[in-house]
C-alpha cells in the first residue's frame, strides 16, 4: 500500500511535472526534462554515482542502460571511461543526457542513445563495464515516463536486460546493477543466473523504508 502511494505521488508530482528543471547532484549540473527521473528525490542515483566514482574505469568502454538524466554515465566519464553509451527508452531522457554531457564537459565521451536496452546497439559492440539502475517496481507501466518506475507485470519488461547484457560484455567484463529491497530480489537474482551471470552483492545502504543493493555480475 505504501509503495503504491509512493508510486502515484512520484508519477504525478515528479515524472509528470511540467517544465525543465536544473539540479546539482553528485557534483554534476543537470538539466532534467519532463518525464525524466529526477535524481534529487531518490537516494539510489546519488548512491550509485558515488559507487561508480570509486571504480577504476580508465580507458574503459561503458554502457549506462536506463540512464535517465545521465548521472551514472557522467560519473563513469569522470572515473576515466573513454566512451560511455548512455541508453534510455525515453526520448526526453536522451535529450537530457546530451545537454548534461555538454554542460559537464563530457560531450566527447558520453553518447546518448534512444534504445530499449541494447536493441539499437550493434550486435558486435562489446563493453568492458555495463551500469544500470533499471525500473524495479512490479506492474505495468502507464506510459514511457512510468517506465522509470514500473518494470512490467512479473518484471517482464526488464527480463531481456540480463540476456542482452550477457551478450554485450567483453570477455573479462563486469556489470553493476542497483535495486531496491522493495523489489522481488530473489526472482530477479534467478533471472541473472538464468542469463549465466554469477552475481554477488557488493554494497548496501539503508534509506528510510528500503535498502539499496548494488550487485556485481560477471559471466559464469
Amino acid at each position: 500500500m505504501v509503495l503504491s502511494l509512493l508510486h502515484v505521488i512520484g508519477y504525478y508530482v515528479l515524472l509528470k511535472r511540467p517544465g525543465t528543471r536544473q539540479a546539482l547532484v553528485a557534483g554534476f549540473q543537470l538539466t532534467i526534462r519532463p518525464t525524466v527521473y529526477d535524481p534529487r528525490y531518490y537516494r539510489a542515483p546519488a548512491f550509485f554515482a558515488e559507487f561508480i566514482g570509486g571504480l577504476d574505469l580508465a580507458g574503459k568502454t561503458v554502457a549506462d542502460v536506463c540512464t535517465g538524466s545521465g548521472l551514472q554515465a557522467l560519473a563513469a566519464a569522470r572515473a576515466g571511461a573513454s566512451t560511455v553509451v548512455a541508453v534510455d527508452i525515453n526520448p526526453n531522457a536522451v535529450a537530457s543526457v546530451a545537454a548534461n554531457a555538454r554542460a559537464n564537459g563530457f560531450e566527447h565521451r558520453v553518447f546518448p542513445l534512444a534504445s530499449n536496452f541494447f536493441s539499437a546497439i550493434s550486435p558486435t559492440s562489446r563493453f568492458d563495464t555495463i551500469l544500470t539502475n533499471p525500473p524495479w517496481c512490479d506492474g505495468k507501466a502507464w506510459d514511457v515516463a512510468d517506465r522509470a518506475w514500473r518494470a512490467g507485470p512479473g518484471y517482464k519488461d526488464i527480463m531481456p536486460l540480463f540476456e542482452q547484457a550477457r551478450g554485450r560484455l567483453a570477455a573479462d567484463g563486469v556489470m553493476y546493477l542497483i535495486l531496491s529491497s522493495h523489489a522481488d530480489l530473489k526472482f530477479i537474482e534467478s533471472a541473472m543466473q538464468q542469463a549465466e551471470f554469477v552475481a554477488r552483492i557488493i554494497r548496501q545502504q539503508r534509506v528510510l523504508l528500503e535498502t539499496l543493493v548494488i550487485y556485481e555480475l560477471r559471466p559464469a
